[in-house]
């Protein structure tokens, strides 16, 4: 699903848009202001089309203030045309800068080809679980973008449920991989113990338990 959040204050924009995006592999949020562009990024949508010139501020701002720490793409469209405005956009980070009046088509195509990059990074370095993010190179996770604390053996653990993302792995495989870390004897509360420490900092519903095998991380990738 490609979720896009739309922050447009022009009706007549955001509901052509919504007639645009009516496929079912597009879900699209929109949001006529930023405090109600603040309240759906608990949505996590995977893009955020953003105008500059809003009632209560400025898209700029809020990109450097909420979506630039979340890692969320985002692509400015605006009538904002001026050479300054758009390389501050694109410096800041933007994936794109779209200035208005713009084509239905183009930006349709704008908009696919961000989450076509995102999902080839992803497939080699960073695994999603709905606010969970999970950089396989970097040995992290980060929710809504905010790295969480881990401990070294709880870091281990986790880098291999989201190595063997949408697969079961084993309660015995977890207890191997307690062994290998800590050299000690491992008993099977162990696991349960670990695996309680994980959900409380991550969220219950990320891990599920598989009956009478072992654990399982579904990735946003396999919904």
């Amino acid at each position: 699903m490609k979720k896009i959040l739309l922050i447009e204050d022009n009706k007549g924009i955001t509901e052509g848009l919504c007639d645009t995006f009516t496929e079912p592999e597009y879900e699209l949020l929109t949001a006529g202001n930023l405090k109600e562009a603040g309240a759906l990024l608990s949505e996590h949508p995977g893009l955020v089309l953003l105008d500059v010139s809003l009632p209560d501020g400025n898209g700029f701002d809020f990109y450097s203030k909420r979506l630039e720490k979340e890692r969320t793409p985002v692509i400015f469209l605006t009538a904002r045309d001026e050479e300054n405005d758009i390389v501050k956009g694109l410096e800041l980070g933007a994936e794109d800068y779209i200035t208005k009046p713009f084509s239905v088509r183009e930006l349709v195509a704008r908009v696919n080809r961000v989450f076509l990059r995102r999902k080839s990074d992803d497939s080699s370095s960073v695994i999603h679980a709905g606010s969970i993010s999970y950089d396989m190179d970097k040995k992290e996770a980060r929710r809504d973008g905010q790295l969480i604390a881990l401990s070294s053996l709880e870091n281990r653990i986790l880098d291999l449920l989201f190595t063997n993302h949408d697969k079961a792995v084993s309660r015995n495989a977890v207890l191997d991989c307690i062994w290998e870390a800590t050299g000690n004897d491992v008993y099977d509360h162990t696991v349960t113990v670990y695996m309680k420490r994980i959900r409380a900092k991550l969220g219950e519903d990320v891990i599920k338990t598989v009956k009478g095998i072992g654990y399982r991380v579904d990735s946003d990738e396999a919904l």
